[in-house]
């Protein structure tokens, strides 16, 4: 059996991969298992030498990569290469960071006993990797995965997996074993999970996805990072700079066609700027380019999914039932045999609709007026997700005053759709549980142990 993968915007096969074997999977989990018992007796020096050197890999090889994501997922040339950005910035930030964060915690002096608090490796860790962002979510896991020691077993997305025989080869060349890609079916991936094979789990997929891992794993004590949907508000509060605010906003919802955990998915905005906002995002949403993402021109590629359009279609068509209004989109495009969908404004849509309460995943931007904060933070809760939210002010208490209050796992203000490696990124609800990247990301991918020394045996 072998896995097809489809290129977006024509339609063609561009990749048929061999699934593995129930036989090929085992190799592969004892090959990490050994790999593991030798890697975490590694210095800590030594594998922040090693992960170094393995990313030169990705620097060497950027232009076939970034072509290769363009091709699997739809993504334009251009953001395929800009995703590199991100990838270093993340793996850089790890690095100058492992030594401090993973160093043992010595405690303050106590007569007659030593005590610190190690870090320990979890073991073999699997990566479950989702497509939008191919490079910079494997870089989340991957990287402080092995700075902790631990070896890595990267399952990723079936829309994407050469990206994952990337990871392979930049990680598990010199070191066979240290990171190994998987070419799964659903079923093969949960029984894995189930048969102890694995130490840990990170996934980053749907909600549905997200929950049939966390079943898997309660079978057993072992722990899971889950990040999952999102439907990200933005408030456009009445002393916003629209000027800055409304290309900033749109760009949040539109870029990778909105195909982004944390794109802005609802916007509320003040009634005192609210014409002025839909006038300005109509202006800038008319100039995007849809054509082929290999383009230097194209702007939006197609939508990485063939089903993703006519979901779209759904979402709209039940906001106009609702009563609101389609300014700019809101059918798919049958021109051409890719996945495209366009740039789509709809304003007055009702906060129940579907469109503001379950994840879109396209480039739709769903706009609501509101009259003052207190109704604004309403309707941004008023949601069974919580990754981040951005707050559009000039005034630093109010956007305190909306931080303090937001069930979200990041709040912004004056910006939206990115991820700072210095923080933790996490979620709230149904956007899933645990930490990647910052000392928590660490944290997440090792144990703790304590030592508790008597050093003077007179002591008590």
């Amino acid at each position: 059996m072998t896995l097809k993968v489809h290129n977006p915007f024509n339609q063609e096969v561009i990749a048929e991969l061999p699934y593995d074997t129930d036989t090929r999977i085992g190799d592969k989990i004892d090959a990490a298992r050994r790999t593991f018992e030798k890697w975490r007796w590694v210095s800590l020096e030594e594998r922040i030498g090693y992960v170094k050197e393995s990313l030169d890999y990705f620097r060497t090889n950027k232009a076939v990569i970034a072509e290769e994501i363009s091709r699997q997922m739809g993504k334009p040339i251009n953001q395929s290469r800009n995703e590199f950005g991100g990838f270093f910035e993340r793996a850089e930030h790890m690095l100058d960071i492992a030594s401090d964060t993973l160093a043992p915690e010595i405690l303050p002096d106590k007569i007659g006993f030593h005590r610190r608090i190690e870090h320990e490796p979890l073991g073999v860790v699997l990566d479950i990797a989702a497509w939008n962002y191919p490079l910079l979510i494997a870089v989340n896991v991957v990287i402080p995965a092995l700075l902790a020691g631990n070896s890595v077993l990267l399952k990723h997305s079936a829309r994407t997996p050469l990206c994952g025989l990337h990871f392979e080869k930049a990680f598990g060349q010199q070191t066979p074993g240290l990171v190994q890609n998987l070419i799964l079916t659903h079923d093969h991936t949960l029984a894995m999970i189930r048969d102890g094979g694995v130490d840990h789990v990170v996934f980053t997929g749907s909600v549905p996805g997200g929950r049939a891992i966390h079943r898997a794993v309660a079978e057993r004590f072992i722990d899971v990072g889950l990040e999952l949907g999102g439907k990200d508000p933005a408030y456009i509060a009445e002393d916003a700079d629209l000027e800055f605010t409304v290309p900033n906003v749109v760009d949040g919802a539109c870029y990778n066609a909105g195909q982004s955990c944390c794109a802005v998915e609802r916007v509320y905005v003040h009634r005192n700027c609210y014409e002025a906002f839909i006038e300005r995002s109509d202006t800038i949403m008319r100039q995007y380019r849809l054509e082929d993402p290999l383009d230097e021109e194209t702007t939006m590629g197609p939508l990485a999914s063939a089903q993703a359009p006519d979901y779209l279609d759904r979402q709209v068509a039940d906001a106009e039932r609702r009563g609101a209004e389609v300014i700019l989109g809101g059918r798919r495009s049958t021109v051409t045999a890719g996945n495209f969908y366009p740039p789509t404004l709809l304003t007055a849509v009702p906060n129940e609709a579907a469109v503001m309460q379950e994840e879109s995943f396209g480039p739709l931007l769903p706009v609501l007026m509101v009259e003052n904060d207190q109704e604004a933070l309403e309707r941004m809760n008023d949601s069974r997700y919580g990754l981040t939210a951005s707050v559009w002010t000039a005034d630093r208490e109010r956007a305190e005053w909306f931080s303090r209050r937001l069930k979200v796992g990041t709040v912004y203000q004056n910006r939206c759709d990115y991820l700072d490696p210095a923080l933790p990124w996490s979620g709230f609800g149904d956007s899933g549980k645990g930490s990647s990247l910052s000392g928590y990301g660490f944290l997440h991918l090792t144990r703790r142990k304590s030592i508790h020394f008597r050093t003077e045996t007179g002591s008590t």
